[in-house]
């Protein structure tokens, strides 16, 4: 432990040294982050003050909208500023705390989608039972597992990282701290904790999405028996789970399952799912959703 006191902060490369590209990447982030601010506030506030809270889905579509706003907030602000400054750095402490705060409520997120997958198996394969399994008091303790579920995926990892020793250099290839860049650039060997973070990140990315794959294909397969009508409804909420699904779970399974080495793609794929695919669930969920669209239209018509 005494050795990490020799670094005292850590020097983030960023995106890219070209400055013309710097300033782009400010404009486009700068706008992303606020699009991503304003849509998912708009999503939580149209379902928290309208009757949609009391559906399932809304309800964890509103729990969904707040941790899009709590994961993208642990990086993007940083990314935003460093982009207008030429040394780039971050403190120890609030280095740990980014890769805490990142694996935290990501993993929230990743768990919240799964109980979205269950809630769109139990109205489609179980209609007439709904009500039932999907009753408020299920919803609630579903919720407080996804948390836990969280809670129990980034401690140890968290654990593991601020044990590592750090004694220089202290350059992170990346524009936010995370478990890969920062084994790079610890001075011991890491073959172990990698071997260690693939398992409790990777593994877990991918078997969590292997099991949302078959679930949405039960889920697929059990539409032939509805009418038409019934059809394009649950086609239309699917289709959105899905879209959500590949864009943040894709870019994950290339980032974390594989040998705790650096790519310079790395930087481009941590983009889909810490910035772009949160940007794009408020779009994705209203404009292929006729009764959130609705609900939005009279609560912000009314006031």
């Amino acid at each position: 432990m005494e050795s990490q006191r020799n670094v005292s902060e850590f020097i983030l490369l960023g995106l890219s040294h070209d400055q013309n590209m710097q300033i782009f990447c400010f404009v486009l982030f700068l706008f992303c982050y606020a699009a991503l601010l304003v849509g998912n506030l708009l999503i939580l506030v149209s379902i928290r003050c309208s009757p949609l809270f009391h559906q399932p889905m809304y309800y964890f579509l509103s729990h969904l909208s707040t941790l899009d706003i709590c994961y993208t907030s642990s990086v993007t602000p940083k990314l935003i500023a460093d982009l207008l400054v030429e040394r780039k750095a971050i403190s120890y402490g609030n280095c740990m705390l980014q890769v805490f705060a990142m694996h935290f409520f990501g993993m929230i997120e990743v768990l919240i989608l799964t109980v979205m997958a269950f809630d769109r198996y139990a109205a489609i394969c179980k209609p007439l039972h709904y009500l039932l399994i999907m009753n408020r008091t299920r919803c609630n303790l579903l919720v407080l597992a996804a948390w836990a579920g969280g809670a129990v995926h980034s401690f140890p990892q968290f654990c593991m990282v601020i044990r590592l020793p750090f004694c220089g250099p202290n350059e992170i290839d990346h524009y936010f701290c995370d478990i890969f860049p920062l084994l790079k650039v610890a001075c011991t060997d890491t073959y172990i904790t990698g071997v260690l973070m693939v398992v409790n990140s990777g593994m877990v990315t991918l078997v969590t999405f292997v099991v949302l794959f078959f679930s949405y294909v039960i889920i697929l397969f059990t539409l032939r028996n509805h009418s038409a009508e019934g059809r394009r409804k649950a086609l239309s909420t699917c289709g959105s789970h899905i879209t959500v699904i590949v864009l943040f779970f894709g870019p994950s399974i290339f980032a974390y399952l594989r040998p705790p080495t650096n790519f310079p793609e790395d930087k481009v794929f941590a983009l889909f799912y810490t910035i772009i695919a949160p940007m794009f669930n408020p779009l994705i969920y209203t404009l292929r959703n006729s009764e959130m669209k609705n609900s939005m239209r009279k609560f912000w018509c009314q006031t």
